[in-house]
């Protein structure tokens, strides 16, 4: 079989982190170009993962025929343009969350993708960890009983030192909100269904108007906690709540998480640092922890061994692994730009919803 030959654009850590691990575990990948707009981390990147081809242009590497297919892990105001150029040229594309600075630019990005005729990919990380492959299980086959409340914290205790380009609206178009609060709003959406209404907050506390080695730069302006209350259109209500500035939540670098329905029957939840086991408990019982059966440890044909590295790692390497999976076996993948673009609509109305101060109504989903 002719391999799927994968083109990173974007070299730094999130790539090298999980998207590049994950494509060495498969033999039916092959990593073979890398792209950066810093030639000097495109050479570095050459070394470290054996490509033989780099380039600092996005658009070359998009219509070079070496790649058949590319990975988006690049500052979020130049995602739409790559994904529009990487479709343009027929290429299979992953984009890494969210997928623009806006629902709009999702939609474009979609729908240029749908009609390319190519396989599309957003990376909500999340979905593949065990537990919450588990807890989507329980929910759907009726365990749970009859979805009431869902609830999503995230906590996480970061320097309050400059994000880089990440704390600028016009380069990331929400801080909190677009970062890690939307990956939330996705597996919410895929447990629960569609959210029908919503209102939303959000604040900003740290300046970040210094560098991490002390020299000044521009304040941020966006947010870094955010809220959102919502109601599903199967009736359940959720919850969610995020920060970069819960002190003494570093759980060794992965912070806190904590995603939670409780039904009719049942409670459980997810916890992304102890994603090989879930909590349930049902009336009259306190929360327990429960492992994971080992079906869920991964998905099936996975050649990831969930015995081995840490587990809150390596179910990462699963994005790769899907990815793969649709372009291989001819089908869409799972979640795709609908996802991401469906979740970026959500996340726009919490904007909207704080600055006018209402409620808002999200528009149907588009089957």
């Amino acid at each position: 079989m002719t391999p799927v030959r994968i083109a990173i654009i974007g070299a730094g850590k999130v790539s090298d982190y999980h998207h590049v691990p994950g494509i060495r575990l498969d033999p039916r990948a092959q990593l073979v170009a890398v792209c950066d707009a810093d030639a000097a981390l495109v050479e570095q990147r050459k070394r470290e993962w054996n490509v033989a081809f780099g380039s600092t242009d996005y658009e070359a590497v998009c219509a070079d025929p070496r790649a058949t297919a590319v990975i988006i892990a690049t500052p979020n105001f130049t995602h739409k343009p790559i994904a529009l150029c990487a479709a343009r040229h027929g290429k299979h594309v992953m984009c890494e969350k969210p997928l623009g600075l806006s629902a709009d630019e999702a939609r474009e990005m979609y729908q240029a993708a749908q009609k390319a005729g190519v396989v599309h990919m957003t990376a909500f990380t999340y979905r593949f960890a065990p537990a919450m492959r588990f807890l989507r299980y329980l929910h759907k086959t009726g365990a749970l009983g009859a979805p009431r409340h869902f609830r999503s914290q995230r906590f996480l205790d970061w320097p309050e030192t400059s994000w880089g380009w990440r704390q600028y609206k016009e380069k990331a178009g929400a801080g909190d909100l677009f970062d890690m609060t939307i990956h939330r709003i996705d597996f919410a959406r895929d447990l629960l269904g569609p959210i029908r209404r919503l209102t939303g907050a959000l604040a900003r506390f740290a300046p970040r108007d210094r560098l991490p080695n002390g020299q000044p730069c521009p304040t941020s302006d966006v947010d870094d906690w955010s809220s959102i209350l919502g109601v599903f259109a199967c009736g359940a209500t959720g919850v969610w709540e995020g920060t970069t500035l819960a002190k003494g939540y570093h759980l060794r670098g992965f912070g806190h998480e904590w995603a939670e329905i409780n039904g009719s029957e049942a409670s459980s939840v997810y916890r992304m640092h102890e994603p090989n086991s879930i909590l349930l408990g049902k009336t009259g019982q306190d929360l327990a922890p429960t492992p994971v059966p080992a079906e869920f440890l991964k998905p099936k044909g996975s050649p990831r061994d969930p015995a081995s590295g840490d587990p809150a790692t390596v179910f990462r390497y699963d994005l790769a692994y899907e990815f793969v999976s649709a372009i291989v076996e001819r089908r869409p993948s799972v979640p795709s730009f609908y996802d991401g673009w469906q979740a970026q609509v959500a996340a726009d109305a919490v904007i909207e919803s704080w600055e006018s101060g209402r409620w808002i109504e999200l528009p149907a989903e588009i089957v």
